[in-house]
C-alpha cells in the first residue's frame, strides 16, 4: 500500500466502521489488529493489553497463524519496546527492532521480524494497550523503515478510534456483567419465594395427613397425594433454576448446542414437551448469541411456568445475513392489547430491551386460549 496525501482514510473510515461493530472486548480487539494490519500492508499485527503483574491480561495477534502460537508460549512479558509504548505513551518506528538496544529477544518459534511501528492505545492518560505491527510488505530503504512518517499518523488516528472502541466494549461488558448479577439476585429472590411457599405448604399438608391417619385413613391419604405434588412442584421449581443459573457454554459449545442441551434439560424436568430444531444458522457474533439465549430462557421459563403448555418448541433458522429464533407454545395465551401489565410479569421488558442492544427486533404474537409465539431477529455480522 502506497499512501499519498490523505490516500489512506477511506482505509481508516473503513476500520473505524469495522470496530464499532462490536460489543466485546476480544472482537475489538481483534479487529482492531486485523483492521491495522490490512491499513499498512504488514505482515504481523498485535496488541497488548497489560495487567497489573507485568504481563498482558490480553494478547491478540494477526499474521500468526495458531500453531505458531501455540509454539511460541507463554504471553511477553512488559519489557523493552513494549514497556517503552505502555510506560511512557512513546510512539516506536524503528528500522529493525532487532537491532535496538532495548530488544531482549524472542522464543525460538517466533517469526523474524525486522521493521517496526509501534503506537500507544490512550484513554486521555490511561494506556489501554500498546499496538504495533513489523514487517510491512514494501521495498525497504537502505538502512531504512519500511514503515514511513504517514503509516505513523494514519496509525496514530486508528490507535485513538480503537481506545474509544475498546473502552465501549468494556462499559458494555461491565453493564452485561452488572445484568446479569442483578438477574441472578432476581432469580435467587423468586427461588426463594416459590420454594418457600412450597415446602411452607408441604409441611402443613404432612401434619394434616399425620393427625388424621388414624381416625380418617381416606383423608389422610388424599392429603399424602397432595404432599407427593407439592414436592414434585418444588422439584420442578428448583430445576428450572438451575438451568437458569448454569453459565451457558457459548464459547465452547456453540449456540446452536447449549439451547439443544437446555431444552432436553428442560424436557426432562417439566411434564410439557420441549423440543429443538435449527436449520441453515450462520456463525453470528457472540453479543448476538448471548442474547438469543438468554431471550430464549425467559420466553422457555415463561411458557413452562405461566402457560399450562404441553408442547414448547423452539427453532433457530438461517434470516438472510442473521438469524431468527422463535419460542412458541400451545398454551393459554393471553391478550396483547394488554402488553402493559403483561409484559412486565412475562419479561417483555427485558426481552426486548436485549434484543434492541444488539441491533435485532423481538415480536410477541398471542391470544387467550391459542397459545404464545416469541420471535427474535438478529441481523448478524
Amino acid at each position: 500500500m502506497t499512501n499519498g496525501p490523505g490516500a489512506g482514510i477511506p482505509a481508516v473510515s473503513s476500520a473505524i466502521l469495522a470496530m464499532s461493530r462490536h460489543l466485546e472486548v476480544r472482537d475489538v480487539l481483534k479487529t482492531i489488529v486485523a483492521s491495522a494490519r490490512e491499513l499498512l500492508d504488514a505482515e504481523y499485527a498485535a496488541l497488548g493489553v497489560p495487567d497489573d503483574h507485568g504481563g498482558f491480561a490480553q494478547f491478540v495477534v494477526d499474521g500468526v497463524s495458531e500453531e505458531q502460537w501455540k509454539a511460541i508460549g507463554p504471553l511477553p512479558r512488559q519489557h523493552g519496546i513494549l514497556a517503552a509504548m505502555l510506560h511512557h505513551a512513546t510512539p516506536e518506528r524503528l528500522a529493525d527492532v532487532r537491532e535496538d538496544p532495548r530488544f531482549g529477544g524472542w522464543p525460538a518459534a517466533h517469526p523474524d521480524m525486522s521493521d517496526f511501528l509501534g503506537l500507544p492505545v490512550a484513554d486521555g492518560d490511561e494506556i489501554l494497550g500498546a499496538l504495533f505491527l513489523a514487517n510491512k510488505r514494501c521495498p525497504k530503504p537502505a538502512g531504512g523503515c519500511g514503515f514511513t512518517a504517514e503509516d505513523e499518523r494514519l496509525l496514530g488516528i486508528l490507535a485513538q478510534h480503537a481506545a474509544i472502541a475498546l473502552t465501549n466494549a468494556r462499559l458494555y461488558e461491565r453493564s452485561r456483567e452488572l445484568t446479569i448479577a442483578g438477574e441472578r439476585a432476581r432469580l435467587a429472590h423468586e427461588l426463594h419465594d416459590a420454594v418457600a411457599q412450597k415446602l411452607f405448604s408441604l409441611r402443613l399438608t404432612a401434619q394434616a395427613a399425620t393427625a388424621l391417619v388414624d381416625r380418617d385413613p381416606d383423608r389422610a391419604k388424599c392429603e399424602l397425594h397432595q404432599v407427593a405434588a407439592l414436592a414434585a412442584e418444588a422439584a420442578d421449581e428448583l430445576r428450572a433454576a438451575v438451568v437458569e443459573l448454569r453459565p451457558a457454554a457459548l464459547d465452547e459449545d456453540g449456540l446452536i448446542a447449549t439451547l439443544r442441551s437446555q431444552a432436553q434439560v428442560l424436557d426432562r424436568a417439566h411434564s410439557a414437551r420441549v423440543t429443538f430444531g435449527a436449520q441453515g444458522v450462520r456463525a453470528l457474533p457472540s453479543s448476538q448469541e448471548e442474547a438469543l439465549l438468554r431471550v430464549a430462557q425467559e420466553a422457555l421459563h415463561n411458557a413452562l411456568r405461566h402457560s399450562g403448555a404441553g408442547h414448547v418448541e423452539v427453532t433457530l433458522t438461517r434470516h438472510g445475513q442473521g438469524a431468527l429464533l422463535r419460542v412458541a407454545d400451545d398454551g393459554c395465551g393471553f391478550d396483547t392489547a394488554a402488553v402493559r401489565t403483561a409484559g412486565r410479569h412475562l419479561g417483555l421488558v427485558s426481552m426486548r430491551d436485549r434484543a434492541n442492544g444488539v441491533g435485532g427486533v423481538l415480536t410477541v404474537k398471542s391470544e387467550p386460549g391459542q397459545g404464545t409465539a416469541v420471535e427474535m431477529e438478529v441481523p448478524g455480522g
